[in-house]
């Protein structure tokens, strides 16, 4: 083992892929940790976008129910103003046979 000879040109390609090897290694943690900061970027970014869209839509379903809530008490108060001319309508029918039968009775006694 004392003699041991190694050609230069060896010596050099292994000292060059070595190189290359490194160089490639820190190329590739470089770009890891720039697609990291991306992503946190991001998912961050993501965050905030989710909760002004959140903001946003409790804004609009509340309109939505204030816009239905009044559209309930229009409906009741046609409900009640129905049954008020329901009744009416009912009274008038019971006035209107009662005066048929009245009609009827004065019809038959002058016959």
């Amino acid at each position: 083992m004392d003699n041991i000879k190694l050609p230069i040109a060896l010596v050099i390609a292994m000292a060059v892929q070595l190189a290359g090897g490194v160089w490639w290694v820190s190329q590739q943690a470089s770009t890891i940790s720039s697609l990291e900061e991306t992503v946190s970027g991001l998912g961050s970014r993501m965050a905030i976008e989710d909760n002004i869209n959140l903001k946003r839509d409790v804004a609009n379903n509340s309109q939505d129910i204030g816009r239905i809530w009044d559209d309930i008490d229009e409906v009741w108060e046609e409900i009640s103003g129905l049954a008020a001319m329901i009744s009416r309508v009912t009274e008038v029918q019971q006035r209107v046979a009662i005066i048929e039968n009245e009609l009827k009775y004065i019809t038959n006694g002058t016959r």
